[in-house]
């Protein structure tokens, strides 16, 4: 979020640029966490409201933490960090801004008489459950402040930590709806190493969707993105699909990867450092934008539906490529960025 309009009286001197009157409490690094640090915040708002209609299920999302150790080559929130005066690159896995006190603003906001209680997204920015959790337990009080106040929300991870929060997430849907989606979009761990190199491996990410599975929940799963001539070979495929079928999960969705701003040039310099002969085929693939052309889409679609219907996932919520992908941020809309699900 644009943290103009997190501030605290005085600003902090010794804060990163960007965080000077962000709210800063202090800044942390630990010998458990080598190489990164921790920002920690006190945000004045938790519920961030979804801007314009889309075909999202969802019009309020909650971001405990702005940039990601998981380090994804590939992830749209990345340019989000150039507000703080932070880069799009190995800031953005490194400096990971925490909002410490989002649980008790939270609260606040649901107890509000204006406040509707319609669905909230976690997971729809930066994941909720990455390694920063471990260590601040955020989740745990915005899953009661959400179930104690009737709202219905769901949750969208890489991140084993989930299993942690399973008894309770359980509780919480004795209350409301509670939707949990694993994403896994790299079967190869050798790949996924070099694309995401601070996520669980894809093993641990089917043994997670078993557990979900196991404490009674359906599990949707996000293949996305797809990553053109690296993982949408018809072998790669096919064995991501039988896998995510035998761990149990319930609906897939599957779209191609999108490319906007920084995060362009981010994955760009890894492919010419790491696949230099698909440079000029990416080039011309994303030439037009951030998009994939619409012949791309088409071929991967083809090649996706039969999956579906071939492992059972073709019907209900299951679906490859949508019409709509939300749209970058425009200036009106940096306060938080416009969602994206991978």
């Amino acid at each position: 979020m644009r943290w103009s309009g997190q501030t605290l009286d005085a600003a902090d001197e010794g804060a990163l640029p960007g965080l000077e009157r962000s709210g800063l409490v202090r800044s942390v690094q630990t010998p458990e966490f080598e190489g990164i640090t921790f920002h920690e915040v006190l945000c004045k708002s938790a519920l961030n409201k979804i801007s314009g209609d889309g075909p999202l299920p969802f019009s309020w999302t909650i971001n405990p933490a702005r940039g990601c150790s998981h380090a994804c080559r590939y992830c749209f929130a990345r340019p989000t960090h150039e507000y703080l005066d932070l880069d799009a690159g190995s800031d953005f896995d490194t400096q990971i801004i925490v909002k410490t006190n989002i649980a008790a603003v939270l609260r606040k906001e649901l107890a509000r008489k204006s406040w509707k209680h319609e669905p909230v997204a976690l997971g729809t920015n930066t994941d909720p459950y990455q390694r920063a959790e471990g260590r601040y337990r955020l989740m745990p009080g915005i899953i009661r402040a959400l179930a104690e106040s009737g709202t219905p929300f769901s949750i969208l991870t890489k991140g084993t930590l989930l299993r942690r929060d399973l008894p309770l997430l359980a509780l919480a849907a004795q209350q409301v709806d509670v939707h949990i989606n694993v994403s896994l979009a790299i079967h190869d761990a050798d790949l996924q190493k070099q694309i995401e190199p601070g996520t669980p491996s894809p093993r641990a990410r089917l043994d997670l969707i078993k557990a979900v599975r196991d404490a009674g929940f359906p599990c949707g799963v996000m293949v996305a993105p797809v990553i053109p001539f690296l993982t949408d070979g018809a072998r790669q495929l096919d064995a991501l699909f039988a896998a995510l079928a035998e761990a149990g999960a319930t609906s897939v969705t599957a779209m191609p990867m999108h490319l906007r701003s920084s995060t362009k040039d981010w994955f760009m310099s890894w492919l010419a450092e790491e696949h230099p002969a698909l440079v000029r085929r990416y080039r011309q693939l994303y030439g037009h934008g951030a998009y994939v052309t619409p012949e791309y889409t088409a071929w991967l679609r083809g090649r996706i539906d039969p999956l579906l219907d071939r492992y059972g996932f073709g019907t209900g919520e299951s679906r490859s490529m949508p019409a709509n992908v939300p749209a970058a941020p425009g200036p009106a809309e940096q306060r938080e960025p416009a969602p994206t699900l991978f």
